[in-house]
């Protein structure tokens, strides 16, 4: 029986796990029933391939007045200083992302404040949860994906080396509330999209 022959009599094409199936995904664009955006959808089994954006979750981590940084030892960006921050895994909350990326880019535990941050890049796909944290031991080092892991006074801060736009809006963000109990969490400065880095310092 031949595929034509069997979408004739079942109204659709097979599944690739079924007999007469060809196995190879057939994809094409256009908008799913109740939907009103062009989705891949496999013209085989009717499965629907989403592309949504992926969350980011990180801290500005802080000992003794200092912050601590990691300089990436991966692309993108290889060499350039940024805060302890990755996709978050399924299976975990924010928060427990925002941990884990501490001690795999920095060997270090954290101990959470609040989120001082939600920033969206939509040009790349990202929603980012920046939280505020402090080291619950002085104890860090280099992760693998990290060449080196600092601790930065605000004013030795390698502003010109920062790996990512977010990265500069979440230092100053915090800057502007620190030593605050409670704060509302801020959003992408006016006009940003993390298309291009603020003017130099």
């Amino acid at each position: 029986m031949t595929n034509l022959t069997k979408m004739s009599e079942s109204g659709r094409v097979p599944a690739p796990h079924e007999p007469g199936a060809d196995h190879d995904p057939a994809f094409t664009r256009r908008v799913p029933t109740g939907d009103n955006l062009p989705r891949d959808i496999c013209d085989r089994c009717g499965f629907i391939h989403y592309v949504n954006p992926k969350v980011v979750v990180g801290s500005v981590v802080t000992f003794e007045g200092r912050i601590l940084m990691c300089r990436r030892a991966i692309e993108p960006r290889k060499g350039f200083w940024t805060l302890p921050a990755g996709f978050m895994e399924q299976g975990e909350t924010a928060e427990q992302g925002a941990r884990r990326e501490a001690r795999e880019e920095a060997n270090a535990e954290i101990v959470l404040q609040d989120l001082l941050a939600v920033y969206s890049i939509p040009r790349i796909a990202q929603v980012q949860l920046m939280y505020r944290a402090t080291l619950s031991t002085p104890s860090f080092s280099a992760g693998e994906e990290s060449l080196e892991v600092a601790l930065f006074t605000w004013d030795e801060i390698p502003w010109e080396e920062l790996a990512f736009p977010s990265v500069h809006w979440a230092l100053t963000q915090f800057r502007s509330v620190e030593g605050q109990i409670a704060i509302a969490p801020f959003t992408n400065p006016d006009g940003e999209t993390g298309n291009q880095f603020p003017p130099p310092r």
